[in-house]
Order: C-alpha cells, then sequence, then structure tokens
C-alpha cells in the first residue's frame, strides 16, 4: 500500500509540474520561444520578434573607412553601413574594363575580316572566347567594388557592431547585426488541444513582462506540424498596433478569451 501511495504522489506531482510551465521539450536548439504555461485558463508565454534581422559579412577584403552607424541607431533601407577603402578595386576593375574594350574590338575585327576570308573561323571562335573571359573578368571586378560598400538590406535598427573603423577584415567576416523593427511579431507555443478553436486572425492581448502593459493582438500564422514530444504548436502573432515601447526579445503572456 505504501509504494502505491508513493508513486500516487509522484504522478500527481509530476502532473502539476508540466501544468505550471517547465521548458518546453522537443523543439529545435534556438528555436523554443520559452516555456509553455497555457492549459485550461487561456494564457501562453511568448516572446517578441523582428520580422527580420541578419548579421551582415564582408563580401571582399579591405580597410575600414567608415562605420557610421552604432548600436542603436536608427537607419533606413539602403543607407550606407560599412565602408572599406576601395582603391585597389577600382583599380582592377578600370584594367578589367580596358583589357575588355580592347578583346571586343579584336572580335569586331575578326568578324569583318572573315567576310573577306582573311581570317580563319577559328580566329573569329578564340577572339569572341577571348572577349568573352575578358568581360567576365570585370564582372568580378564590378562585383568586388560593390562588395566596398555595404547598404543596409532594409530599414531598422544596429543590434551590434563587430568591427571598428581602420581594421582590416576579410571575406566572411562579421560586421553587424541588424533588425527591422518596423514589424513586430510575437512568437507563442500553444498545447496541440487548442487547435480545436484556435484560427488565424484570433484576437487575444499580449501583456508585456517589461512593461507590463497588455497590447492587442491578433494569431497571424498556425504552426504546420504539431511537436509529437510536447504535444505543442507554434504560433504567430502581430501586434493591431506597433507599440513604441516594445522591442525585440521582450517576453510576456498571450491571453485568449475564454472558450467553452
Amino acid at each position: 500500500m505504501q509504494y502505491r501511495w508513493r508513486n500516487s504522489v509522484t504522478i500527481l506531482v509530476l502532473g502539476i509540474v508540466t501544468a505550471v510551465g517547465f521548458p518546453v521539450v522537443g523543439w529545435p536548439k534556438g528555436d523554443r520561444p520559452a516555456y509553455v504555461t497555457r492549459s485550461e485558463s487561456g494564457v501562453a508565454r511568448g516572446i517578441v520578434k523582428a520580422a527580420a534581422q541578419a548579421v551582415l559579412y564582408a563580401q571582399v577584403q579591405g580597410r575600414v573607412n567608415q562605420v557610421p552607424y552604432k548600436e542603436g541607431q536608427r537607419f533606413a533601407k539602403g543607407a550606407m553601413l560599412v565602408q572599406l577603402d576601395c582603391d585597389k578595386y577600382r583599380a582592377e576593375l578600370a584594367a578589367s574594363a580596358a583589357e575588355h574594350e580592347g578583346k571586343h574590338k579584336t572580335f569586331q575585327n575578326n568578324k569583318e575580316l572573315a567576310k573577306l576570308n582573311a581570317v580563319s573561323a577559328l580566329d573569329v571562335e578564340i577572339s569572341e572566347a577571348d572577349a568573352k573571359k575578358a568581360l567576365a573578368t570585370m564582372q568580378i571586378a564590378e562585383i568586388n567594388v560593390r562588395g566596398c560598400h555595404l547598404a543596409a538590406p532594409f530599414s531598422g535598427r544596429v543590434v551590434g557592431v563587430m568591427v571598428n573603423e581602420h581594421e582590416n577584415v576579410f571575406p566572411n567576416d562579421k560586421l553587424l547585426s541588424v533588425l527591422d523593427d518596423t514589424s513586430l511579431e510575437i512568437e507563442l507555443v500553444l498545447p496541440s488541444a487548442s487547435l480545436a478553436w484556435l484560427k488565424r486572425k484570433a484576437r487575444f492581448t499580449f501583456v508585456v513582462d517589461e512593461t507590463r502593459r497588455g497590447y492587442s493582438a491578433r494569431v497571424k500564422e498556425i504552426g504546420a506540424n504539431v511537436d509529437a514530444a510536447s504535444q505543442t504548436i507554434k504560433v504567430t502573432g502581430v501586434f493591431d498596433a506597433l507599440p513604441a515601447d516594445v522591442l525585440s526579445g521582450m517576453s510576456g503572456s498571450a491571453k485568449f478569451p475564454e472558450q467553452p
């Protein structure tokens, strides 16, 4: 009897711990938004995330001339975020452009001479191949020149700066981390049983821990699969109006209306 009673208590305690909200099991590492605390109360934990974020890498080797934006500062789409010394690559572009011009003229001249049977068809084909090769070399040089200027892929804010002016960088070195905070999303994890009533555009209130305020929101997307281990599903929500005092990374609780 005592053994059975202890087993019953253990099962009861485990059931309470699961309902209260320990870390979700079964989500991929780094893709787990918080804790599941929703059971019958209509509440779920969630994290605010930027709709777009990126780590920008160097495309070419060079010395950093300018890093005009610092952490926390805003920038517009297309703004110059990092500028490298580009004298070497501009010179290479000029040289390759001149070579392409010469090869192209040779090809055009051989085509005219071929009409007079002054050159062979092989000479024409070789000169055409040389012109194409010179064009490809020039295009590579153009890509290198563009790589000296790192432009913002979207409007947003700088999260982190990994490089300083006057430093030398190499291809694939991290330069900046940026995010688009003009559109924030709410990442939630709900029990799979919620699918009985949860629909796209369903309304809920998201109470942010840091601000202690509630914000009106709605369900944007419902995950495509249920996690078999935790019996949960990922849900993405959006704010009805972008809150000025809410930042990416803040956490809170989503409160759904009581369901019958």
